[in-house]
């Protein structure tokens, strides 16, 4: 354990937050659950069918378990200690847990399953245990805030046509990585102007189209991640509207795959400020 930097910093949905580490008043013991994820996996078996066939694979909700020690100098600090602790790890406030361990540093969203329970050691009364129990519904650890950003190539070209024809406005084609385990959602910022933008992810073959003129000064942000999937348009004031119903049908909401993607930006018309900007947080299976 010497030399070895670990600590877990929980921070709950009103702002409260708490460090255990290896110091005290709050002690890190250990922190169970940060690997090994469990999966659910179902499985056919065909009449005469040697094994069988497994046709879906889905990770479990994360069980954590938090094992540390309260230390003070008084029984009067050791039952601030306590009130402390129990006052950030409630259950009826959902959190954050980060978890450092070395130079890694990851997030993971929790619920209190049990609030902290103490122990005394037999030793001094200025000494308790304590262990936490929560669970993460959605297993995954996530990093940090990974970004990229797409600028739109618009012409100055001139043709001596006469007839009607349009011209898709495309933008540099890039290359993002995503660093985790797993597909990770993604939020798209359109920024306008620009008309009907459509951002296209060349590995999947899927898109997200807006079948609209976007302003200069407004944005249309997209969230693509599951439950949790929103188009909001942001005027030049900062005031922002649910704007799911200018999402082109054929749309769909993706995700970055692990390793690189390609990915496409256009649109029917756009000034040359027009930009896109893609943001993801790669999601890992254990630390």
């Amino acid at each position: 354990m010497e030399g070895r930097h670990e600590k877990v910093v929980y921070e709950n949905d009103r702002g409260q937050s708490l460090v255990i580490e290896h110091a005290f008043p709050f002690f890190l013991q250990k922190i169970e659950g940060v690997d090994g994820t469990s999966a659910s996996i179902t499985k056919t078996k065909g009449i005469g069918q040697d094994g069988t066939t497994i046709s879906n694979v889905t990770l479990r909700d994360r069980p954590l378990a938090i094992f540390g020690s309260i230390k003070g100098e008084t029984k009067e600090e050791l039952a601030t200690l306590r009130a402390q602790l129990l006052e950030v790890f409630n259950p009826k406030v959902r959190g954050w847990i980060q978890y450092e361990y070395g130079d890694i540093v990851r997030q993971i969203r929790c619920q209190i399953e049990e609030a902290p329970v103490f122990s005394k050691k037999l030793r001094s009364f200025k000494y308790q245990d304590f262990v936490i129990n929560l669970i993460a519904p959605i297993p995954y650890w996530i990093g940090k805030t990974d970004d990229a950003e797409m600028a739109a190539w618009i012409g100055g070209l001139s043709f001596p046509l006469s007839f009607p024809m349009s011209f898709s406005v495309r933008g540099k084609q890039i290359s993002v990585t995503n660093d985790g385990n797993v597909d990770t959602p993604v939020v798209i910022d359109f920024y306008g102007p620009a008309t009907n933008p459509k951002i296209i992810n060349l590995t999947t073959d899927q898109f997200v189209r807006v079948k609209r003129e976007l302003l200069e000064g407004e944005k249309l942000t997209i969230s693509t991640e599951y439950g949790r999937k929103k188009v909001d348009l942001i005027d030049s004031e900062g005031v922002a509207t649910n704007a799911m119903h200018y999402i082109d049908l054929a749309s769909e909401f993706w995700s970055l795959e692990p390793g690189k993607n390609s990915l496409l930006y256009e649109a029917d018309a756009g000034e040359e400020q027009a930009k896109v900007k893609v943001k993801w947080k790669n999601r890992y299976v254990g630390i």
